[in-house]
């Protein structure tokens, strides 16, 4: 089969005869992924055998209560329940590409065979005409690939395929007073419910209508949901913000309008920028995957400690590399990459999500 025209370019644009920057291609629309980042820093680990993760969880009351009595008054027991079992399916991921042997001689690489397996190395005088090794940038390519499609995945809510993970948006839900998450019930478990701030779950709390008048709206909100976040945090309780960017602007102009600015911005150097947005002193962390999805307005409060929400990866299979046989017909490589993991939650009322009008 030919070249089609994209492999040609492809092919020219990482061996040019005259360049600048030899070897260095320089990436034009890597963002920044602080929540994916934030998931793997904190990821933990399961093991196979079993379609799901399974965990207990239960309120944290059983329905008894002290009652007064006197003398021989009859009394009564009664026998605490309310154990319920959470469970979250594992997911199989696959991302691979394919390289064939003529682009890389194109670049000055040989492919060196010895039965199933395959090596590459320079030809001789390479480095005098080729801009990038071609087969590490299509690796390099493959990897940015491979933490793009697994950030969109933590974002969402399962929906786009049924195959893969299902991500914050079937955990930490606009209407939390509604659905299951994790096999239970959120109507009559309303302990497993996150906190919201959404039109979605306007009959409770609708979406923040943000303005800068007697002290902030959202200010004002946000230190009253405070309380509520709090109130049933433990030692394991780990918070971490995540804002798209109207969200942080209103924040930020509410700030501004109240007088929040910092010892510099009041005197000596002239600078009308802020420096780094918190709240409660955790840092509001810009997400640009939630512009991406036409979420500026909306901040995530998660909990991503051992009994939050985690993203799990099952032992020995989180970004799996796999290097397939070639078919005897054509003169190809394959690099593979394969991923197991889930998402999952131990507690919801640590966690939330709120929009601004």
């Amino acid at each position: 089969m030919p070249f089609t025209a994209d492999e040609l370019q492809n092919i020219n644009n990482a061996t040019l005869e005259t360049y600048i920057d030899k070897g260095t291609v320089w990436k034009q629309n890597v963002a920044n992924k602080p929540m994916l980042q934030a998931f793997n820093d904190n990821a933990g680990s399961f093991t196979g055998g079993k379609e799901y993760v399974s965990f207990a969880v239960k309120a944290g009351q059983g329905g008894g209560a002290l009652v007064g009595y006197s003398g021989d008054d009859q009394v009564a027991y009664y026998n605490p329940t309310g154990i319920k079992r959470a469970r979250f399916p594992w997911r199989e991921h696959h991302i691979g590409m394919v390289v064939t042997h003529t682009e890389l001689k194109e670049d000055g690489i040989t492919v060196n065979e010895s039965k199933v397996d395959q090596s590459t190395s320079d030809q001789d005088g390479r480095e005098e005409q080729a801009l990038a090794n071609l087969l590490d940038e299509k690796n390099d390519t493959l990897g940015e690939d491979y933490a793009l499609s697994l950030d969109t995945l933590v974002h969402g809510d399962g929906t786009t395929d049924a195959k893969a993970l299902a991500g914050i948006k079937s955990i930490i839900l606009d209407n939390p007073a509604a659905g299951t998450t994790g096999n239970i019930g959120r109507v009559a478990n309303t302990w497993w419910q996150n906190r919201a701030a959404t039109s979605a779950y306007s009959a409770v709390q609708n979406a923040i209508t943000s303005a800068t008048t007697n002290g902030g709206a959202l200010i004002e909100f946000l230190q009253k949901e405070w309380l509520q976040l709090s109130k049933f945090k433990s030692g394991s309780t780990k918070w971490q913000l995540f804002a798209g960017s109207d969200f942080i602007a209103a924040y930020r102009k509410e700030m501004r309008a109240n007088g929040y600015y910092t010892m510099n911005g009041l005197k000596g150097t002239v600078d009308g920028s802020q420096g780094n947005l918190q709240w409660m002193g955790l840092d509001v962390v810009w997400d640009p995957t939630l512009d991406n999805l036409s979420l500026s307005k909306r901040m995530y409060v998660i909990d991503v400690g051992k009994a939050g929400v985690r993203l799990l990866y099952m032992n020995g299979e989180r970004m799996h590399k796999h290097a397939p046989a070639r078919p005897y017909d054509r003169y190809t490589m394959y690099n593979g990459i394969t991923t197991t993991a889930v998402m999952i939650a131990k507690q919801l009322n640590t966690s939330a999500v709120y929009d601004i009008a």
